[in-house]
């Protein structure tokens, strides 16, 4: 059982994939930390000051057993603050990951005549229609 389980986790990509969820859970925890010691201080200059996080849709209200109001509350400002956080981090992964990486160049290719096909600079051939290729 013990070698089944074994064959499982490094045949499959179970192993790939727990270690990128650890990965993927340490770098949310870094990220949420960026965003709200960093740059959300600086966003809060340029957008409404006060308490737009809090602000929600009273529903009901009602007091508890120990004397403590309950509401019941949408709470758009939460939601809207999530959206914000959402576009900040996704716009920076963007703007990181464009930065890191390098789209290849395209390999230089030319035109078939008899099919118009595009086929590699090197082809003697035309790999759709077989026709030669001067």
């Amino acid at each position: 059982m013990w070698s089944d389980f074994k064959a499982f986790l490094l045949k499959t990509n179970a192993l790939a994939l727990a270690i990128g969820v650890i990965i993927g859970a340490a770098t949310g925890k870094v990220v949420s930390a960026i965003v709200a010691d960093a740059l959300m201080p600086i966003i809060s200059l340029m957008i409404p000051s006060g308490s737009w996080r809090e602000a929600q849709l009273v529903l009901t209200q009602t007091t508890g057993a120990d004397g403590k109001p309950v509401v019941n509350a949408i709470k758009y400002g939460d939601v809207l603050g999530n959206v914000v956080d959402f576009v900040i981090v996704a716009f920076l992964v963007f703007v990181i990951t464009k930065a890191l990486v390098r789209e290849k160049a395209p390999a230089p290719t030319k035109s078939c005549p008899e099919c118009k096909e595009t086929v590699a600079l090197e082809a003697r051939r035309c790999k759709w229609c077989t026709a030669p290729l001067v």
